[in-house]
Order: C-alpha cells, then sequence, then structure tokens
C-alpha cells in the first residue's frame, strides 16, 4: 500500500500531524509511506516506521515547490493521498482515496483534532516520536553521558522564533533555581538548556545561570530529530510555545509550556502529561497597542506572567502526575 503525507514546513506543526502519520502506519502496517514537508521538521520523519521516502518542499517563486513535487508523485498510483496543505497536488495525482485540509475542519479546535478531522477519525491520535539509531546515539551523548546514576534531568526552551512570544530569560532562571532547589520535584537535577542556532542571545543566559557541574548545552546542536531524541531522555520539560516543547510532549516528556502571544485553544502541548501557564491578556489584547507589527517587534509581550504563576502551575501539575 502506498502512502503519500503531506505536512508542514514549521517544526511545531509537523510535530503536530504526526498522530495522524502514526494512526496511518499502525492502521495499515504493510504501508509503504512517502512523507512530503520542509526542510527543518524532515528529521523527525526519518525513524518513523513504514517511512520509505521524505521529499523535502523547499519553497521557491510562482510555487515551484508544489510542481516539484507533483513532478516526484505523478508517476505512481497511490493508495491514500493525506494532504494537510490542502494543496493542488493531491488533487492532480492519481490515488484510491484522498483525505484533505478542505472546508470540513473546524479551524477553532486544537491542531492535532484538526489533523484527526482530516481522515474524520473519531478518536484523536496523539503526536508520536520515533527515532534512529543515529538520533539516540545522540541523545545519549549529549544527555546520558553527563548524568550520575539517578540522576533526574530537566530541560529547559527559553527561545522561539519570535521574540514577542520569549519568556523573559531572569524569569527562567528563577524557576529553574527553584525547581532544582532541596525542597523541589527535581532537587539537584541537571538542567539542560535548549535552542535553534540564532537563539543563542536567549538561550545562554539561561544556561550560564546552571552550576557547571549540572548543566547540559544543548544550545544550536544537533537537527530536530537529535534535539526530540535528547528531550525524550529528560524527566521534565519547561519552555516557550516552539517546535521544541511539542516534540517533548510528542515524546511523552512531562511538559509545560510558557504562553503569550499565541492560541493556547490550538497550540497547547498535547496530552494528559502537559500542561500550560499564560499571560492574563490573551494574544489580542497584547498586540493592541499603537505600531505594532511582527517583523519589527524588539521586545517580549510576555512580560504579564510572572514566576509566581508559572511555579503554581508546575506545582499543581506534579501534584497530578
Amino acid at each position: 500500500m502506498k502512502v503519500l503525507f503531506i505536512t508542514s514546513t514549521r517544526l511545531g506543526d509537523a510535530v503536530l500531524s504526526t498522530g495522524l502519520l502514526d494512526y496511518i502506519v499502525k492502521q495499515y502496517p504493510e504501508s509503504q509511506v512517502t512523507v512530503a514537508c520542509g526542510p527543518l521538521p524532515k528529521s523527525l520523519f526519518e525513524g518513523f516506521p513504514n517511512v520509505e521516502r521524505i521529499i523535502t518542499l523547499k519553497k521557491q517563486k510562482r510555487h515551484g515547490h508544489w510542481v516539484e513535487l507533483w513532478k516526484r508523485t505523478i508517476s505512481t498510483k497511490w493508495d491514500i493521498v493525506v494532504d494537510l496543505r490542502n494543496s493542488a497536488v493531491s488533487r492532480l495525482i492519481r490515488s484510491k482515496a484522498r483525505y484533505n485540509f478542505g472546508s470540513h475542519i473546524d479551524k477553532s479546535k486544537h491542531k492535532v483534532e484538526q489533523a484527526a478531522d482530516v481522515m474524520k477519525l473519531s478518536n484523536v491520535p496523539a503526536p508520536k516520536l520515533y527515532f534512529t539509531n543515529a538520533q539516540e546515539e545522540f541523545a545519549q551523548n549529549l544527555i546520558s553521558t553527563k548524568l550520575s546514576e539517578g540522576s533526574s534531568v530537566i530541560a529547559i526552551g527559553p527561545s522561539a522564533n519570535w521574540v514577542g512570544k520569549t519568556w523573559e530569560s531572569e524569569k527562567f532562571i528563577e524557576v529553574i533555581k527553584w525547581l532544582t532547589s532541596d525542597n523541589s520535584s527535581f532537587p539537584n537535577a541537571h538542567v539542560a538548556v535548549f535552542a535553534a542556532p540564532g537563539e543563542e542571545e536567549q538561550a545562554t543566559p539561561v544556561l550560564m545561570s546552571v552550576p557547571e557541574g549540572k548543566r547540559i548545552n544543548g544550545i544550536a546542536k544537533g537537527n530536530p530529530g537529535e534535539v526530540a531524541a535528547a528531550l525524550s531522555l529528560c524527566d521534565f520539560y519547561l519552555g516557550n510555545d516552539s517546535g521544541l516543547m511539542h516534540a517533548a510532549a510528542a515524546a511523552s516528556v512531562p511538559t509545560v509550556g510558557v504562553f503569550g502571544p499565541s492560541y493556547p485553544h490550538l497550540y497547547a502541548p498535547w496530552g494528559m502529561h502537559t500542561a500550560y501557564a499564560r499571560t492574563p491578556k490573551n494574544f489580542d489584547e497584547l498586540i493592541d497597542f499603537e505600531g505594532y507589527s511582527p517583523k519589527t517587534l524588539k521586545h517580549t509581550l510576555m512580560s504579564g506572567l510572572t514566576v509566581a504563576r508559572v511555579k503554581e502551575v508546575i506545582q499543581d501539575f506534579v501534584k497530578t502526575r
């Protein structure tokens, strides 16, 4: 059975689509899957069962990336095409069954639920990640080799791809000190700090606040698949709304996200092992000021989220675990 799965170019959205892909490969264990996605999330699918080919869609002028995808898929007789991008390609190739992100999707639902609705599933499959041997080796070298027997490790994602939704570094630092104190949930834990290349300015002060013998430097290291594998070895994750947050949740790590100018009803970390804290003002209220432009914004919009509130959410979350 030949399956074409067309998903996002964005890291977080790609992670959130993995639940639907996991459903497909479990429902059709004999399937041979081709994934079409952006270059950034490509590594997330390399360890996925039944995925035999990954086509990277790098944006081109005049929608040339879609033309390229059509050329690379037109000769195959597909059994199932799932198109989360609602592209023309999925309508112009041969397939016995097609599932498109069309007008029947309720866009007020969480992105994971929207993905399930593409195939009209009554049960919503949770995002799921699988790792290659090389990704697991990267994770072991970054995380496990730094730990002594019985040590716990908390992961921190203090950066994001937009300055508006980055909680202040000093607040992350304060929460880390509380989390790793003697009377906390993770006394004397190691702290792994993760950030993508280009996000070092936000993440480095957080890393340097951790005692040298307890810090693990994951800043600008590894591709998303390798980083997700490293996250899977951690005992807890705290971070901004980002692809890293979704990767931690999809790797079954207890995850708390911090939210400001984004929509938790769409992008909260998914699962019973997750929670989030958010600013008193919602997205629309946060950006309601003269001169606002997402492209020229130079400061965070999350100052209203207090350390006390994040501690409260973490405490309540840990009590229910």
